[in-house]
């Protein structure tokens, strides 16, 4: 099927969770087969289904924010000195996309790991392109205080270590 890896990617770094990723790419191509007399021929049939993607993941998320969380204690669930020292540079990466905020997530795994332009990802999540801008702007900046060695100045690459190490599928895996 059509733009699934690519699917799974981005579904793998907004939910952290690789199962619920798949779910979530199988949820967004049912979607798209039911909701196929809806797509406009000649548009951007890889937009259109990122655009069921991401409406996916807010759906998640809202059945989710509506659900108590439940945490596993263990002495297994800490870092400990040693070990967090040792972490590879993807997972720092991992833990650096991790940490931003769903909205600055996804245009930049978006922009940055997908290839789409501001126009693009503006149309996938239906928001103004001066959104999108200053939303990858605040995530870069966000990555480049908690990354020392991310690019202080000018704009971030496809390959760089966040693009390369995401679609590359290095990030979330340890050595």
């Amino acid at each position: 099927m059509p733009h699934t890896r690519s699917l799974l990617r981005v579904a793998r770094r907004l939910t952290s969770d690789g199962d619920a990723a798949e779910d979530l790419v199988q949820e967004t191509m049912l979607a798209a087969w039911r909701g196929f007399h809806q797509f406009r021929s000649g548009t951007n049939e890889r937009a259109w289904l990122f655009r069921i993607l991401i409406n996916a993941v807010h759906a998640r998320g809202r059945k989710l924010r509506a659900t108590p969380a439940m945490m596993p204690i263990g002495e297994h669930d800490f870092p400990s000195g040693s070990r967090a020292a040792a972490i590879p540079k993807a997972v720092e990466i991992a833990q650096a996309l991790e940490a931003l905020p769903l909205e600055q997530k996804e245009v930049l795994l978006l922009g940055v790991v997908e290839g789409f332009t501001s126009r693009e990802i503006a149309g996938i999540l239906s928001i103004p392109i001066g959104t999108v801008m200053s939303r990858m702007s605040r995530g870069r900046q966000a990555l480049r205080h908690v990354l020392p060695e991310a690019p202080k100045e000018g704009r971030v690459q496809k390959s760089n270590a966040i693009g390369s190490s995401v679609r590359s599928g290095s990030i979330g895996k340890e050595a």
